[in-house]
């Protein structure tokens, strides 16, 4: 049941619950999810436990879904890459691969009670902001926007230089640096398992236990990731991204690109749209 929304071109805020924020078909817009409670959220399928005050965050065509036992205190906002460019703001605000498109680590972060209250706080201000009519909200609701993504930056910088966290993920950082040298090519996570040095069986264990995930949707993410990334970033047409990526050819890159996301690439260009990025990389 929605209880509360606020629209401006390109950006929302919604109040709501969570049987109404469930999105099981995915959206073309970026969502940041404020919560307070306890469940457990699927981000394309992969399924993370929460409990406490969190800021969740999810990019276009992610498909995610809330199991909780009681409703969800929520606040809502979703923009589209043509209001807020992450990729074209990353020199003011370093959110592409910390907050958004991290496939290695939980697509949420842990709040205190200082954190939560300050963005709700922004959130509040921003909802009048987006119901204001004056030529000036636009810039506004920008500036609030940047400052919520710049705020959960900084928080998320300082969780994760925790030296616990840092030692959490020691054992899979030479899987990181493998995929991203190999991802193109090799998609097998027999590959990667012979490349460390460990058993297949013992590689998934060990992913699964820290990510979540099992190999073969990490090798997945990181081919979808690179695929969107080029899809948006870019006017290559999608043959040349599918030469690019290592597929047979464009149908089949098409295919695997809708397996894993429920839509085909053209149809995410159209509707996620081209970023000023491409435009100044031209």
């Amino acid at each position: 049941m929605k209880e509360k929304q606020a629209k401006q071109n390109g950006c929302t805020v919604q109040i709501c619950n969570t049987d109404y924020i469930n999105q099981s078909e995915g959206s073309h817009m970026y969502n940041i999810f404020l919560l307070e409670g306890n469940g457990k959220v699927s981000i394309d399928l992969v399924e993370y436990p929460f409990d406490g005050s969190i800021i969740l965050f999810a990019t276009p065509y992610q498909i995610i879904n809330f199991n909780t036992v009681q409703p969800l205190k929520t606040k809502r906002l979703q923009f589209h890459g043509d209001f807020y460019c992450i990729e074209y703001h990353k020199k003011e605000v370093a959110c592409n691969g910390l907050l958004f498109n991290n496939i290695y680590q939980h697509p949420y972060i842990n709040l205190q009670t200082s954190d939560y209250i300050e963005i709700d706080t922004i959130l509040e201000k921003l909802i009048i902001e987006i119901e204001n009519s004056s030529s000036y909200s636009t810039a506004v609701v920008k500036a609030y926007l940047q400052l919520i993504l710049a705020l959960s930056s900084k928080i998320k910088s300082n969780n994760t230089n925790k030296p616990e966290e840092k030692n959490s993920y020691h054992p899979l950082m030479n899987f990181k640096i493998l995929l991203e040298n190999n991802f193109r090519s090799e998609r097998q996570p027999s590959f990667y398992a012979a490349q460390m040095g460990i058993s297949p069986n013992n590689f998934s264990k060990i992913c699964k236990q820290q990510f979540f995930k099992t190999p073969s949707t990490l090798i997945h993410e990181r081919v979808i990731l690179e695929s969107k990334k080029l899809i948006h970033l870019t006017y290559k047409s999608m043959k040349e991204i599918a030469v690019e990526l290592h597929f047979d050819d464009e149908n089949y890159f098409s295919r695997y690109f809708k397996k894993h996301t429920g839509i085909t690439p053209t149809s995410f260009r159209e509707n996620v749209g081209i970023s000023i990025v491409a435009d100044l990389s031209r």
